[in-house]
């Protein structure tokens, strides 16, 4: 059975930069449009970005992230990124990987069957 895992995570201060890494095994991603969550304590989860598959390509950023974050993807390495730079207080949450198909309510995480365990990301001077 497919899996992904996150990683890449972890506290870094106002301004930062991180890159995370959402990693396949079992499955080949490039077939699937490939999306980010993120949840922060006491909110719902938020869709932020996703790319779709390699037979396409185009990505999407929300308003929360654009101009600061962006995703890719390696095939080679069956890896799909999120680089988030000018990293605010307000990214901190949990984020998580899904893998599926981008319809109206993909934010919703509707059309997305397997997602990843989580990868904390906490913004703090």
């Amino acid at each position: 059975q497919g899996q992904l895992v996150e990683s890449g995570g972890g506290l870094v201060q106002p301004g930062s930069s991180l890159r995370l890494s959402c990693a396949a095994s079992g499955f080949t991603l490039d077939y699937y449009d490939i999306a980010w969550f993120r949840q922060a304590p006491g909110k719902e989860r938020e869709g932020i970005s996703w790319i779709k598959s390699s037979s396409d390509g185009s990505t999407y950023h929300s308003d929360s992230v654009k101009g600061r974050f962006t995703i890719s993807r390696d095939n080679a390495r069956n890896t799909v990124y999120l680089q988030m730079n000018s990293l605010k207080p307000e990214d901190t949450a949990v984020y998580y990987c899904a893998a599926g198909y981008v319809s109206s309510s993909w934010s919703h995480g509707r059309g997305f069957g397997s997602w990843g365990q989580g990868t904390q990301v906490t913004v703090s001077s």
